[in-house]
């Protein structure tokens, strides 16, 4: 229970790390910041508090805490909503690319309704839902497109931009007079782990460009238009590279992570008919070097093209198919039309991969519109525009690493890459180095770094806003992330790689919560509905299953190895003579229309940021040792909220030495690791006689479920 505001003495400051000097002087400012608004909302007192930058970076983190908590000490979230933390501002808003927008817009739009930025932003959400063709004829112009053939129309019926004839990475390479993108604009930033105090190395766009031209002019003599072309390396420049020259040669990009194991690589290869793969000799990461190559090469791919991790010599020995980086650019031969690489607006352009349910991942084909549509979110959402530094540690395998490209290119924004691993201090004197502005994490990730203290000291002050997704944040953590730049707004993002953006989200024109999204993405409307299909009003707080409306910019029409109809549409409810587009998330809607996903409708999980199923990690813990004679996967988010915790069940079989618990847990995370993803890891096992059943057999995981949260819960009460 913490004490309000009013009750804190010099004993508390004290208590939270400060000495009694420094908290004598606390004391008065808190006291005089609080008397002089007079305020008694708690929401007036915490602005008050932060607006005076009362609460310093680097001050320790139980004084934010104390103080944070302290002033929502009384706050009833079931009546007032969750407790908010960022506010923006009126003046400032109207500065925003969203802001800027509304007030050359509004008017015209909205007519007589339209008053300013924030308080008709939500209007004017509405207004895009209702009007997408219009929206997107404004927005659009804001980007760095570069239409061949312009489109015919925004929307007709169900196709977007029809007729409309791009590259879209020669959009992202063109210089932009109207967005004030030049040659010289510095495209990307870029250190290499361990060399902390080194300067940053830049490259501006028309270095950039001519980098992709070449290796472009490469891939075009060793493939033809149409291949799909694997990659399967780190988040570094050279993929960035790779990336858009495989786009603009007219193929399409095959986005592999680089924590796969050689059985997913093979069963992405295998999925998209990949013709070759760019990969590195090893993987250079946290002082250790991990091989790449060989792992890629058991996958049995036909061509690997081979990048040293360092240096200009590789450290492997290639296969007779296979050829290294500098053989592969010296062999060029040919120089790219425009015929060539021009193709419609809905060409597949790059194939990700989300697992389902059935244990095989889904294969998803991005068309040109999904860059576009990703790159508009970030601009309304993220305000990512030219001067931004964006920064967001990920891989092209996961949706962010398309994501990150396309919002900095097309927005004229640069895009900051560090070549190692972000959990240290390396990483984060970078973001300070760099002047990183836009930063995006997940949660897992602060955990890390608040767990080991490992930024202390350093300056991200330059920080505008933070963003995160992949999982559910914990609030103490993303209060900790936030304080690091004076309390910058934490965009929470909530999407998926077949939507190419977030449905729900933070916006920079709405009061933030932590761990909370404050909207629907612009364009998107969101139904949520009880077990019946019945939907709950748009303004009525609740708990139930998401549906989308279809009609969505950049969402997939189709999957390379599965019934789109059956995944996306069977069996959803109707809305106003509408069938709803599957997400499968739980919402809860609080009071005040802020978000919050309470985990899945199905037995898909989410680990780490990573979405797999149940039957994927059963597949391979039965086989992870003799005794096992079934298993049962499910995820549970922790009673204090943070990343989903995986918790297998087993039943084993009769006749073998008893195993404990904690032998069942490093086998299983051993196996998992191996032969899954190195990334998962196993929170808690238990040993069952048997497992709960329906009358048809089927496992009833969410008993399961419900029965180890009823145990954590019982366990956090005795602790």
């Amino acid at each position: 229970m913490w004490k309000s505001i009013g009750e804190l003495s010099c004993d508390d400051y004290v208590k939270a790390g400060l000495t009694l000097e420094e908290a004598r002087g606390f004391d008065k400012v808190v006291r005089d910041v609080i008397s002089r608004g007079k305020e008694t909302d708690p929401r007036d007192q915490w602005k008050a508090l932060v607006d005076e930058c009362v609460l310093k970076p680097w001050h320790p983190h139980p004084l934010h805490q104390l103080l944070y908590n302290s002033v929502y000490s009384n706050w009833d979230s079931s009546i007032h909503g969750p407790p908010l933390y960022w506010f923006p501002s009126p003046s400032l808003s109207k500065f925003t690319n969203l802001g800027k927008l509304m007030e050359t817009h509004g008017s015209r739009l909205l007519g007589a309704s339209y008053k300013n930025p924030l308080e008709s932003f939500e209007l004017f959400r509405r207004f895009s839902v209702e009007h997408p063709d219009v929206y997107w004829s404004v927005i659009l112009d804001e980007l760095s497109l570069v239409f061949h053939t312009p489109p015919r129309c925004i929307l007709d019926k169900s196709t977007w931009l029809p007729e409309a004839v791009l590259n879209i990475t020669e959009c992202c390479l063109m210089p932009s007079n109207h967005l004030k993108k030049y040659d010289d604009s510095v495209a990307v930033v870029w250190r290499n782990e361990g060399f902390d105090d080194s300067p940053v190395n830049q490259m501006t766009l028309k270095e950039l460009r001519e980098r992709v031209m070449l290796v472009a002019n490469a891939i075009g003599g060793s493939f033809a238009k149409g291949d799909t072309i694997a990659i399967d390396m780190p988040m570094t420049v050279d993929a960035v590279i790779i990336y858009l020259a495989i786009i603009l040669a007219g193929c399409i990009v095959v986005s592999i992570a680089d924590s796969f194991a050689a059985k997913e690589i093979a069963t992405r290869l295998k999925i998209s008919k990949a013709k070759g793969i760019f990969t590195q000799d090893y993987i250079l990461r946290g002082g250790r070097r991990f091989p790449l190559y060989s792992r890629v090469v058991e996958a049995a791919p036909s061509k690997v093209i081979v990048l040293p991790a360092s240096g200009t010599e590789l450290r492997v020995q290639l296969r007779e198919q296979d050829i290294s980086w500098q053989d592969f650019l010296s062999n060029v031969k040919s120089h790219l039309s425009g015929q060539n690489y021009y193709q419609p607006v809905d060409s597949v352009i790059n194939i990700l991969f989300s697992s389902g349910t059935t244990g095989e991942p889904k294969a998803i084909p991005w068309t040109q519109l999904a860059p576009i549509r990703s790159a508009c979110d970030g601009w309304a959402h993220l305000d990512i525009q030219v001067g931004s530094t964006y920064c967001w540690p990920t891989n092209l395998g996961w949706v962010m690493g398309p994501t990150i490209i396309s919002s900095c290119f097309l927005t004229g924004a640069t895009l900051a890459l560090y070549h190692g691993s972000p959990l240290g201090r390396g990483f984060g004197k970078f973001v300070q180095d760099a002047g990183v502005t836009v930063l995006g994490t997940v949660p897992s990730l602060v955990k890390t770094w608040r767990r080991i203290n490992c930024m202390e000291g350093l300056n991200w002050t330059k920080i505008k806003y933070f963003a995160t997704t992949g999982e559910a944040s914990n609030v103490d953590d993303v209060l900790w992330l936030s304080s690091k730049a004076y309390y910058k707004p934490v965009i929470e993002c909530c999407g998926g790689t077949e939507l190419a953006s977030s449905y729900i989200i933070g916006s920079p024109l709405q009061p933030q919560a932590f761990g909370a999204f404050s909207t629907p993405s612009m364009t998107t409307r969101i139904i949520i509905f009880n077990e019946n299909g019945v939907p709950y009003p748009d303004d009525q707080p609740c708990i139930g299953e998401v549906g989308l409306f279809p009609q969505h910019l950049g969402a997939t029409d189709r999957l390379l190895n599965a019934d789109h109809e059956e995944v996306y549409f069977k069996g959803m409810p109707m809305y106003k003579e509408t069938r709803l587009r599957r997400h499968g998330d739980i919402v809860k809607r609080t009071v005040g229309g802020y978000f919050n996903v309470q985990g899945r409708a199905d037995d898909t999980m989410n680990l780490g940021g990573i979405k797999t199923s149940s039957i994927e990690i059963e597949r391979v813990c039965d086989q992870a040792d003799e005794c096992i004679s079934e298993t049962a996967a499910v995820s549970l988010t922790p009673p204090n909220g943070g990343p989903e915790l995986l918790v297998i069940f087993a039943v084993l079989k009769e006749g073998f030495k008893k195993q404990s618990d904690e032998e069942l847990k490093m086998k299983f995370s051993r196996t998992i690791q191996k032969d899954l993803n190195p990334l998962f890891k196993v929170s808690f096992v238990k040993i069952m006689p048997e497992f709960p059943r329906t009358a048809s057999n089927k496992l009833l995981r969410r008993v399961l479920r419900d029965e180890m949260k009823q145990e954590l819960l019982s366990l956090r009460s005795r602790i």
